[in-house]
């Protein structure tokens, strides 16, 4: 048998079944109107690991997914996508995860995450930067890890001081507002990047009354930050690092067709632009060329 191959970046986090509706009218509260209704393999850090894996790197997950069936529909979606999933964490009593939204004509009116498995499986998922096959405490993972802020806060706090995440190239997504503050233990991490969007800014500079992408990057450096990149949908988004400035980036207007994992496919493409070599700016203008690529594509194409 072949050995298992090594993975160029590791995806921590969310990995369930996306459950869309989409409709191209406006849609109000209590509205029925017709559309479109898709499952497709998702979660933050799948969504940024197929983008990873378009684009010629080999990432592995580490995550949990149950042995339902639905769990097995799951990891099979992820194997024809080319992922890495020996190291997933397979739970006997816990589901599959699940997220569920609902997108009109003016944006994403609601969603709901169901990441409790996930959450309950806790460190179990890392345990492959423990016990030799990824990293352990003695020879932690040196490489590139996407983590995303479906992790509950405890272990966020830990991975934030922990002896495994010690040398790592950490990239990290908030998986939503609502959960955005989990991160924060993290922003003083020596090797993180921050990937965020504005509100998601917001609320981990502590400051509210940012009002550009800018101002937002720069808030959260001056919160102890080492290095973000904030996103504005349309409007110009923002990288900033500790004692390099900011500097700033506008997107190219596209009709958009969706819009849930367009911050994942922003934040993969910037890292495979990185890895390439590409400078600040190049690198910038690459993923914000990404993320309106995907949302003008109408779903399935």
């Amino acid at each position: 048998m072949a050995p298992d191959p090594t993975p160029d970046i590791l995806c921590i986090g969310s990995v369930m079944w996306d459950i869309i509706g989409r409709t191209h009218v406006p849609l109000a509260v209590g509205g029925d109107v017709p559309g479109r209704i898709t499952r497709l393999p998702g979660g933050v850090a799948l969504n940024i690991s197929i983008t990873l894996a378009k684009l010629g790197l080999k990432p592995a997950l580490l995550s949990a997914i149950g042995r339902d069936a639905a769990g097995d529909d799951l990891i099979a979606a992820c194997q024809r996508l080319g992922l890495l999933t020996q190291n997933v964490y397979r739970s006997d009593d816990l589901p599959t995860d699940i997220y569920m939204a609902i997108e009109a004509g003016q944006g994403l009116i609601a969603a709901i995450a169901d990441a409790h498995s996930l959450e309950a499986a806790g460190d179990k998922i890392l345990r492959p930067l423990r016990d030799g096959t990824l990293g352990s405490a003695q020879a932690p993972w040196s490489g590139m890890i996407a983590l995303d802020g479906n992790l509950t806060e405890s272990l966020l706090a830990d991975i934030a001081t922990s002896a495994l995440f010690a040398r790592a190239d950490l990239r990290l997504a908030p998986a939503s507002p609502g959960k955005a503050d989990r991160l924060a233990p993290l922003l003083r991490h020596g090797g993180a990047t921050l990937y965020a969007n504005l509100e998601e800014a917001r609320i981990l500079s502590g400051d509210t009354s940012v009002a550009t992408a800018a101002q937002a990057a720069q808030a959260l450096l001056a919160r102890g930050a080492g290095r973000v990149l904030v996103t504005n949908g349309g409007c110009p988004c923002a990288e900033g690092r500790a004692g390099q400035g900011v500097i700033s980036a506008t997107p190219r207007q596209v009709v958009v067709h969706r819009v849930t994992g367009a911050g994942d496919t922003f934040m993969a493409a910037h890292i495979v632009a990185e890895r390439r070599g590409a400078d600040r700016t190049t690198a910038l203008n690459t993923a914000l060329r990404a993320a309106a690529d995907f949302v003008s594509k109408e779903v399935g194409s």
